[in-house]
């Protein structure tokens, strides 16, 4: 087989790390060889996050170059000042009480660290990047944000070596409705909106993941931006995972991912217990991931809710699947933030290949919501809408366990791999 053309991909994410921003590269990376591209990722050596899955570094092709270089967080030299050492900096933001360091330290990331706390790596990584761009032929750049800072680098090498550069948003940045959470001065916004204006302006294609973030971004960029959705890879689904089958005698919902304070699950709680609060056993709805101390709480104060409801905590990407397995129901919960019309988390093409209904709290308008009705694989409410929720669920209580969602190929990672070969084919 004939070497293809090599490309360099900037991503902070990278195994061990979990979450669908690990996702999107790994399998981009895993496909890409198909369309004659050969990958080499570029990440830190010792990253700070709070979510690993290790099994993913079993997921990473055994011939992918991965090249990692020593990284500086600010985190690192907040975690000196934490009684407790273990604990990610970066949730401080969740804590309900926050003490007097907590304050500085948030009002020190919203202003003096801009776009991220990852900026600190932008100048060392373009030190360390530019002897091996000047003897590598690569035939394009791709940087991957959040952390918006991977756009500094590759930005950086576009300006120094002229190399085609393809910047993928998963985020906004402007406009990201996470920046709101932080005690931001005007002048830290307008240096966010500065940098993203030079992003937009230099980049030789930029992509997105959905269609609202794409109309948006194209009004910021005064250009046309890609449509890059997230998707599922059919390779994860083990091979007895038809085999599998929901627990007896319950309608048993799952839900996976991170429940955090812009994802409120406590809406379809509530609906939950109206629909089954008279009966006991009937239902069970399991977590499955990190979710906030608060919402936990929450339940625990409720003697029905603590029955019926189960925490199962962080698991491995492939543990995910037993638990899919085994339900009727798939719970899905959007952010109810000015984001939230363009939030389309990764874990929806994964649910639809389960090939189990699904139901969502988020925008009924959304494009998560345009994606399941399209496919015919579930509804998504408003977070108001009890009533519509609690009749979904009296409703699917009875259905079949498989539903067969239309257009499926469409959202197939190699599938979709393709589509990003032909953007890089483009700026060629």
């Amino acid at each position: 087989m004939l070497a293809g053309k090599r490309i360099l991909v900037i991503t902070y994410y990278w195994p061990p790390s979990a979450g669908s921003g690990v996702q999107r590269w790994l399998k981009f990376s895993k496909y890409l060889p198909l369309y004659g591209y050969d990958p080499v990722i570029f990440t830190p050596e010792n990253p700070d996050f709070d979510l690993r899955d290790p099994s993913l570094e079993e997921e990473v092709p055994k011939n992918l170059e991965v090249l990692k270089f020593p990284i500086w967080e600010p985190y690192q030299l907040l975690r000196t000042f934490q009684r407790n050492k273990s604990q990610n900096p970066a949730l401080i933001l969740e804590k309900s009480e926050k003490s007097f360091l907590d304050k500085i330290a948030i009002w020190i990331r919203a202003n003096m660290m801009i776009p991220d706390p990852r900026a600190y790596w932008v100048k060392p990584s373009l030190a360390y990047l530019a002897q091996i761009v000047e003897n590598n032929k690569f035939q394009a750049v791709i940087t991957t944000g959040p952390p918006h800072s991977m756009h500094l680098i590759g930005m950086g090498i576009k300006e120094k070596f002229g190399i085609p550069w393809l910047a993928d948003f998963r985020d906004p940045w402007s406009t990201w409705e996470f920046l709101d959470t932080l005690p931001m001065m005007p002048w830290a916004k307008r240096k966010h909106a500065t940098l993203e204006r030079k992003v937009f302006l230099k980049a030789d294609a930029v992509c997105t993941i959905s269609p609202t973030f794409q109309k948006e971004m194209q009004v910021l960029a005064k250009r046309d931006i890609h449509l890059l959705y997230n998707g599922f890879d059919r390779e994860d689904k083990p091979k007895n995972f038809d085999d599998l089958q929901p627990d007896g005698g319950a309608l048993h919902i799952v839900y996976s991912g991170v429940v955090d304070a812009i994802r409120d699950p406590k809406p379809f709680l509530e609906a939950m217990q109206l629909t089954f609060g008279n009966f006991k056993g009937k239902v069970k709805l399991t977590f499955v991931g990190r979710v906030s101390e608060s919402i936990q709480q929450w339940v625990r104060g409720d003697s029905w809710m603590s029955e019926h409801v189960v925490f199962a905590g962080y698991v491995s990407h492939q543990e995910v699947f037993d638990f899919y397995g085994k339900a009727n129901l798939l719970l899905l919960i959007l952010t109810s933030t000015k984001n939230a019309k363009g939030n389309i988390p990764g874990k929806i093409f994964e649910y639809m290949a389960t090939k189990r209904q699904i139901i969502a709290l988020g925008d009924p308008e959304g494009d998560s919501a345009n994606i399941l009705h399209q496919a015919g694989a579930g509804m998504v409410f408003s977070h108001q809408d009890r009533d519509g929720m609690c009749a979904f669920l009296k409703k699917v209580e009875n259905q079949p366990l498989h539903i067969n969602p239309k257009n499926l190929d469409t959202f197939d990672r190699k599938t979709l791999t393709g589509n990003l070969a032909g953007i890089l084919d483009g700026i060629q």
